[in-house]
């Protein structure tokens, strides 16, 4: 049989992980509301905080975590080189942000 398929399907694990999601939400949800960061901040915090529900989402709900590690290591060089062309698409246009303000 494949190795991916002999991992261990308890509930609780996935009971946890959502329950993990449901707290950096409400985190997420606070932060927004509250606005206790100045807007750079604020954006960076935001985004470290969906990067880690990206992460539990996709080892333990796309079951990633329990696949081969050449398949991870695909997966992350795909990332990487994606976030790679991001960065010389977009992020001229972030710096907008520093000098035109938020209004």
């Amino acid at each position: 049989m494949h190795d991916a398929a002999t991992h261990d399907d308890s509930k609780g694990q996935y009971f946890w992980v959502w329950g993990a999601l449901l707290v950096l939400t409400g985190v997420e949800v606070v932060l927004a509301y509250r606005q206790v960061f100045q807007p750079v901040a604020m954006l960076e915090a935001l985004l470290v905080l969906s990067v880690i529900k990206s992460a539990l989402i996709i080892g333990y709900f796309m079951h990633l975590k329990f696949e081969t590690a050449l398949m991870r290591w695909m997966l992350m060089i795909s990332v990487v080189g994606l976030f790679v062309i991001m960065y010389f698409f977009f992020f001229p246009d972030a710096g907008r942000i520093l000098r035109l303000g938020v209004k």
